[in-house]
Formats: C-alpha cells, sequence, structure tokens
C-alpha cells in the first residue's frame, strides 16, 4: 500500500528491464524506492515476448515473462516495494517532487521515469494472434529464427530500411512493404535497398491481414493503394516497422521532449531538464530500444539519483 504520508527516496515509474535494474540499485544502495509497475503491462513489452536469446548470461535463451520475473524477484530482494499504479502526472513541490496516481499523491526526493515505448501496431486481422508466432517489432531480436525464411518488412522509413538490410542476411526473399511510391528515408538507404537483389520493394501496398494456419504465419494480405485489388503474399515472418510511441504523455511539460516526445537527457547521463528527475529506457532511447541497454540506463539513472540523494 502506497504511504501518501511518507517522504520517499525515490519513485521509480515503469517496470521494464531500466525500472527493475535502477530499483535493484537504488534499493542495494538502501534508498527503499518505491516502484509504480503500471497497471496495464507490469514487466514490460517483454512479458509478451518468447524466446529471448541476445540477452547476456543466459546462453540456451530465456523466456521473456521468466526473464522479468527474475528481475522483479531481484528488486524485491534489495526492498524495492512495488505497487501496481499508474503515474498520472508529475510536478514539483516544496523541496521535492510530487507523483499524482489514482490512489494519491506520492511526495518523493527523486524520480526516475522508466515508462518505455510502445511500438505501432497494423492494428488488422491476425496481427494480435500471430504476435510472436511470425509477427515481431524487433527485427534485431528475432531475424535469427527466421533463417532462409521468406520475410516482409512493413514501413517505409529509416528503421524499415535497416531492418530490411539486416534481415537479408538471413533471408534471400525479403519484401519492404509500404504504403507510399516513394521513400520517406533521405540518403543512402533507399539505394541501397534498391540495389540490394534479395530485397523485392512493393510500393503503394497496404496490409489488410496477417494469415496463419492457427499455428504460425503463413501469409499476409496486401491491397493496392492505386487499384483496390488484394493480394496475397506466402510470408513466414512479419516485421512490423511503423514506429513506436513514447509512453511520456503523463509528464505534460513537465520535462523536455523532443519532437516525437521521447524525454531529453543530458549528454551521456540520465538528468533531465528537471533536477532530481532521471529517465531511463525506451522512453528516453528512440535508437537503440534494446532490453540490455534498457538495464544499463537504469543502472544509470540510479547511479545519478544516488548522487543527487547524498549531495
Amino acid at each position: 500500500m502506497i504511504d501518501t504520508s511518507n517522504l520517499y527516496n525515490a519513485v521509480i515509474i515503469g517496470s521494464g528491464p531500466a525500472g527493475y535494474t535502477a530499483g535493484i540499485y537504488l534499493g542495494r544502495a538502501g534508498f527503499k524506492p518505491l516502484l509504480l509497475t503500471g497497471s496495464l503491462l507490469p514487466g514490460g513489452e517483454l512479458t509478451e515476448t518468447t524466446l529471448v536469446e541476445n540477452y547476456p548470461g543466459f546462453p540456451e535463451g530465456i523466456q521473456g515473462p521468466e526473464l522479468m520475473d527474475n528481475m522483479k524477484a531481484q528488486a524485491e530482494k534489495f526492498d524495492v516495494q512495488m505497487e501496481t499504479e499508474d503515474a498520472e502526472s508529475v510536478e514539483d513541490g516544496d523541496g521535492f517532487k510530487i507523483v499524482h496516481t489514482h490512489s494519491g499523491d506520492i511526495r518523493t526526493k527523486t524520480v526516475v521515469v522508466a515508462t518505455g515505448s510502445a511500438h505501432r501496431k497494423l492494428d488488422i486481422p491476425g496481427e494480435k494472434e500471430y504476435a510472436g508466432l511470425g509477427v515481431s517489432y524487433c527485427a534485431t531480436c528475432d531475424g535469427f529464427f527466421f533463417r532462409n525464411k521468406r520475410i516482409a518488412v512493413i514501413g517505409g522509413g529509416d528503421s524499415a530500411l535497416t531492418d530490411a538490410l539486416f534481415l537479408t542476411r538471413f533471408s534471400d526473399s525479403v519484401f519492404l512493404v509500404h504504403r507510399r511510391d516513394v521513400f520517406r528515408s533521405r540518403g543512402v538507404l533507399p539505394q541501397r535497398v534498391k540495389e540490394d537483389p534479395k530485397i523485392k520493394i512493393e510500393f503503394n501496398s497496404i496490409p489488410v491481414e496477417v494469415l496463419g494456419d492457427g499455428k504460425k504465419v503463413t501469409g499476409l494480405k496486401l491491397k493496392d493503394k492505386v487499384s483496390g485489388e488484394e493480394r496475397e503474399l506466402a510470408i513466414d515472418a512479419i516485421f512490423v516497422d511503423i514506429g513506436s510511441v513514447p509512453q511520456t504523455d503523463f509528464l505534460g511539460s513537465y520535462l523536455e521532449l523532443d519532437p516525437a516526445g521521447y524525454i531529453l537527457t543530458k549528454g551521456a547521463s540520465s538528468l533531465t531538464s528537471r533536477a532530481g528527475v532521471f529517465a531511463a529506457g525506451d522512453c528516453c532511447d528512440p535508437v537503440y530500444r534494446q532490453a540490455v541497454s534498457a538495464a544499463g540506463s537504469g543502472c544509470k539513472a540510479a547511479i545519478d539519483a544516488q548522487r543527487y540523494l547524498l549531495n
């Protein structure tokens, strides 16, 4: 139960790899932080992931939910108090911060924001049903599983083009599906994609349904944006790469954000535009968005918060 009369040393908002790691470091240092896991998806997006093979220390891989359960247990071992609450807003008090929640206002000396980001979804039939069964949102994480398979990448920005090129390491049949007739990306990427013999570009194509046999993805139904005709591609894997949304709306104008909503930090630190408020994980990382980099930034935020508290 949240003690609204208490002045906490630190409140961590978010419970993915960044939030749990910040909790482990602050808890082990004796600061007894309060961690708000959120009510919708405690543990973050890794709880919806199957096998994780690129997190150090697990040579045989580990299931996403198990990895997050391990992090949670480790944080609890170091006296991290956890509540399934959502932060509704944050503001400055008289010498402290106030985190507003449905259950009341929390007073704290420091705040670590580790709310992550959410992948933009296609919102088409079959996408949710086959998530983790051929539908993926991370080429770096899951590309290896589809060696010598037929792969579709959905998107037309820098990230989608980069992922399409990356996936040619595993497949000779990569279909890049883009709803427009030109790429949004600038520079050398479009030319490299067009010249790669392993990539076939599907311009003016809108995904309308993910097809499967009940166990895995078998195809993708596309609609031609110009003619309106529909066709099916035989596909084993679909990588959705249409951007991500940082979960920072609750902050309003409290912190300085970039145009896409990611929290701006100072240099290589976790320091934000507000003294005593630190950011970690995907909510301040529009580039890497990996579990291991999020955990590392959670460590940085905890150390920065410790220094702030001690000084």
